[in-house]
C-alpha cells in the first residue's frame, strides 16, 4: 500500500505538526529562523545545512563543487510504484527504453516473457484498487495461527476507526456547505466567518470548526478535504471491504509464484491519474535539472524504468518479487521502493528477489513506513525487509530510510516517519518535497515516500559518477557519511499534545543516526574508489 506517502489530507486531520519549531539544536549548526521561502521550499532537500541551516542533502553544493566537468556513466533507476507518467514534459527526456524491444509489433522480441515493454512493465494490469493484506488474510478460513489473530485484531481496530473517520469527513463537509449557505457564497475566508453573528449553536460549531480549518489548512482546503475523503472512502470501500477483489481485472493466480504472464505495457496503468506516487517518486530522483521547469531531480544522468507493482492498498508479494527481478534482468543498477505494508504471507519470494538484486550488484532502496513506529519490533513490522529475525540482515543491498522535516533541531525527524536502530538505516528530507505529478504538474508530497527517492538519487548519482563501486559500498558510503543527527530528537507521534515531546538520543531512531549528505557522499566514493 502507498502508506509511505502522506497527503495534505493528514495536514487536514491534525490541522498542524506538533513538532517544536524552537527545538534545541546542536552546537554545530544554527536552525533557519522564520518560515521558508517559496523558492527555498521547492528545493530544500538539495540545500546545505551549514549554509542554508535548512537539513537537506547537499546536492547543490556537490554539483558547484564536485562536479562540474566531471564524466558519468548512464543509470537506471527503477521505480516500483503505482506507476510513471512518460509524457510528463519534465521527465520524458529520462524514460527508460528498452532497445531490444520493437514497439508495437505485438511479439516479446527480447523474450523476457514481456510483450512490448517499452518502457517497463504493468503487473497489475488494469486493476487500481485493492484490499490490505490483513483483509486478504482474515478472508481465508481461522487457521488458530498467531497471524490470523493478529491480522483480525488490526483489521478490526482500523476498520473502526475508518468508519470514525467517514463520520469526521462528512461532518467536514456539511459544516463547509453550512457556511457556503449562510454567507452566500462559494469561496469564504477567516474574515467572512469572523463577521457571522448567530446564536445558532449549530452555525456557531461549524464556523467555529471552519476557522480552525482555513487558519491551518489555507484557502486549498477543498482540495484537501477532497483527499481526505477519497482517502476514507477508498479504505472503506476497497482496502478493508471483504468482499472485493481486485485481483479479478489482473487475470493471474497471486499465490503462484510461477504464473508470471500477466500484466501489460502500460506503465501508467488505466488513468494517469493513479500514477501520481510513482510519478512523484520518480521527479525526486530525476526531473531534468536546470531546464526552468518544475523542480529539479536528484541525479543528473539517470533513465527511470517504471514499474507497476503498487495498487490503492496492499501490494502482493508476487508482484514485489516479479518486478525487482524484472528491473535487475533489464540493467536498473538502483530500484526504489516507496511502499511497505505490516503483512507479507509470501516474503519469501520478496526475500529471494532482494537476494537475486544483491547477486547482480543492485542497490534497494526502500521507504521505512509513516506509522510514527519502531519498525524494530516485531508487532510493527514493515515489509519488504533485509532480515527475517531482527538479529542478522540476510543481504547487504537493501537502504531503509525515514524521513526527515524542514526544520533542524529535535524535531527533525518526521513526526510520522518509523524508527529503528536495526531495521532503519538513514533519514533523507521527506515533508513538503515538490516534484512531478501526472499531466505535466507539479505538487508538494510527503512521506517516507519521498524520502526514500532522495536517498535513491544520491545513489544513482554515486553509481553514475563511481561506477565501479558495489550496491553494498554504495550503502555503506550513504549511512557513513551522513551528517550526524542532533545529539536529541523526538521520534514518533507526541503521546501528549499538551506537553512538550520527549526527545531521545539520537542513536535511537537508526543504524547510523545521520541524515544522507550527497556532497559527503561523493567525497567518501571518490576516495574509495581510489584504493
Amino acid at each position: 500500500m502507498k502508506r509511505t506517502n502522506l497527503t495534505s489530507l493528514t495536514l487536514l486531520v491534525a490541522l498542524s505538526l506538533c513538532l517544536s519549531a524552537n527545538a534545541q539544536t546542536s552546537t554545530n549548526y544554527t536552525a533557519k529562523k522564520g518560515k521558508l521561502s517559496e523558492t527555498e521550499l521547492q528545493r530544500w532537500s538539495h540545500l546545505d545545512l551549514a549554509k542554508d541551516s535548512i537539513p537537506g542533502m547537499s546536492v547543490d553544493k556537490a554539483y558547484a563543487e564536485l562536479l562540474k566537468g566531471k564524466k558519468s556513466v548512464k543509470v537506471i533507476v527503477g521505480i516500483v510504484d503505482s506507476g510513471v507518467d512518460i509524457d510528463h514534459e519534465d521527465l520524458k527526456a529520462v524514460i527508460w527504453t528498452n532497445k531490444k524491444e520493437i514497439a508495437g509489433n505485438g511479439i516479446d522480441d527480447d523474450k523476457n516473457g514481456y510483450i512490448d515493454d517499452i518502457h517497463g512493465w504493468n503487473f497489475l494490469g488494469n486493476s487500481g484498487k485493492e484490499t490490505l493484506e490483513m483483509t486478504r488474510i482474515i478472508k481465508k478460513v481461522d487457521d488458530g495461527s498467531a497471524t490470523y489473530k493478529s491480522a483480525l485484531a488490526a483489521y478490526e481496530d482500523k476498520y473502526s476507526k475508518a468508519l470514525k473517520d467517514k463520520q469526521q469527513v462528512d461532518f467536514l463537509m456539511a459544516a463547509d456547505k453550512s457556511i457556503q449557505v449562510n454567507l452566500n457564497k462559494e469561496v469564504y475566508t477567516v474574515e467572512d466567518l469572523n463577521g457571522i453573528v448567530t446564536t445558532d449553536p449549530d452555525l456557531t460549531k461549524n464556523k467555529m470548526v471552519m476557522t480552525r480549518v482555513l487558519t491551518n489548512a489555507g484557502p486549498d482546503f477543498r482540495i484537501q478535504l477532497k483527499e481526505y475523503k477519497d482517502y476514507v472512502d477508498g479504505q472503506i470501500n476497497y482496502n478493508l471491504n471483504k468482499e472485493f477483489d481486485g485481483r479479478k481485472v489482473v487475470g493471474d493466480n497471486p499465490e503462484d509464484i510461477k504464473n508470471t504472464k500477466y500484466g501489460n505495457n502500460t506503465v501508467y496503468g488505466p488513468d494517469k491519474e493513479e500514477a501520481l506516487h510513482g510519478t512523484h517518486v520518480a521527479g525526486i530522483i530525476a526531473q531534468v535539472r536546470g531546464n526552468n521547469i518544475g523542480g529539479d531531480g536528484i541525479a543528473n544522468n539517470v533513465e527511470i524504468m517504471a514499474i507497476r507493482a503498487v495498487p490503492d492498498g496492499d501490494e502482493y508479494d508476487k508482484d514485489i518479487a516479479l518486478a525487482i527481478r524484472y528491473a535487475v534482468d533489464n540493467g536498473a543498477k538502483v530500484i526504489n521502493g516507496s511502499f511497505g505494508k505490516s503483512y507479507s504471507p509470501h516474503k519469501q519470494w520478496v526475500y529471494d528477489a532482494i537476494k537475486y538484486a544483491e547477486k547482480k550488484d543492485v542497490l534497494f532502496v526502500h521507504a521505512a513506513g509513516n506509522d510514527g513506529n519502531n519498525i524494530d519490533l516485531d508487532s510493527n513490522a514493515n515489509f519488504p525487509n533485509d532480515s527475517d529475525d531482527n538479529k542478522k540482515e540476510f543481504a547487504a543491498n537493501v537502504l531503509t530510510v525515514g524521513a526527515l522535516n524542514t526544520v533542524y533541531g529535535e524535531g527533525v525527524v518526521a513526526e510520522f516517519s518509523n524508527y529503528g536502530t536495526f531495521n532503519v538505516d538513514v533519514y533523507a528530507p521527506g515533508t513538503e518535497i515538490y516534484a512531478t505529478v501526472p499531466n505535466n504538474k507539479f505538487k508538494y508530497e510527503q512521506g517516507t515516500s519521498m524520502a526514500s527517492p532522495n536517498a535513491a538519487g544520491v545513489a544513482a548519482l554515486i553509481r553514475s559518477y563511481y561506477p565501479k563501486l558495489s550496491a553494498k559500498q554504495v550503502k555503506q558510503i550513504i549511512m557513513d557519511s551522513g551528517t550526524p543527527l542532533p545529539a536529541m530528537v523526538v521520534l514518533g507521534e507526541n503521546p501528549n499534545p499538551n506537553q512538550e515531546p520527549v526527545a531521545v538520543l539520537s542513536a535511537q531512531s537508526s543504524k547510523s543516526a545521520k541524515m544522507v549528505n550527497a556532497y559527503n557522499a561523493l567525497l567518501m566514493a571518490e576516495k574509495i574508489s581510489k584504493k
